[in-house]
């Protein structure tokens, strides 16, 4: 999610060697990987509500902050809304794997994390990334690809059919064994 200048995110999202937004905002949950000392998992999500955010992510080179959507306990988080909208979003689950989420179809997100959290996916967090038009997810690995791209709200004839520019994306790279 970024602001009007189509550049700076609406909260925190830093690497090792930028900082984009340095101000923390009231969202709940943080994605942090490129861990900086040893140990740690690549990859973890803090959930502000049951740890520190500047301690919990200190070890790691990357942090990027954003929405809430299931807490540290596996609780659906997002207030119900009649508002519907694609969604991309970031999770994780029990096994520590990363879960890159895009939903086309718009869906009030409450319902979405109801949904999600009844999968056999063993879904433990996730936060909300992007919606509507903007949310993406683009993966190529393994002699496929795959572009997902978000809709309008309600706008029927007004279909969206080409992905948007964005100023800021998570990109994920399979290390060497």
């Amino acid at each position: 999610m970024y602001q009007q200048d189509l550049r700076t995110s609406v909260s925190l999202m830093r690497t090792r060697h930028h900082v984009n937004q340095r101000r923390v905002s009231k969202d709940r949950a943080a994605l942090a990987f490129d861990p900086i000392e040893r140990g740690l998992p690549p990859v973890r999500m803090i959930d502000r509500d049951c740890e520190e955010l500047e301690g919990a992510a200190r070890g790691y080179g990357t942090v990027i902050q954003s929405i809430r959507m299931v807490s540290c306990e596996r609780g659906n988080v997002w207030a119900p809304s009649p508002r519907r909208v694609s969604v991309a979003a970031v999770g994780m689950d029990g096994g520590g794997r990363v879960l890159f989420i895009h939903a086309r179809s718009a869906w009030p997100v409450n319902e979405l994390v109801n949904a999600l959290l009844a999968l056999p996916i063993d879904l433990r967090q996730a936060m909300y990334v992007e919606g509507g038009p903007e949310a993406q997810l683009y993966a190529h690995g393994g002699g496929r690809e795959v572009e997902r791209i978000g809709a309008f709200e309600s706008a029927p004839g007004a279909e969206n059919r080409e992905p948007w520019p964005v100023p800021n994306v998570i990109v994920a790279v399979r290390r060497g064994s």
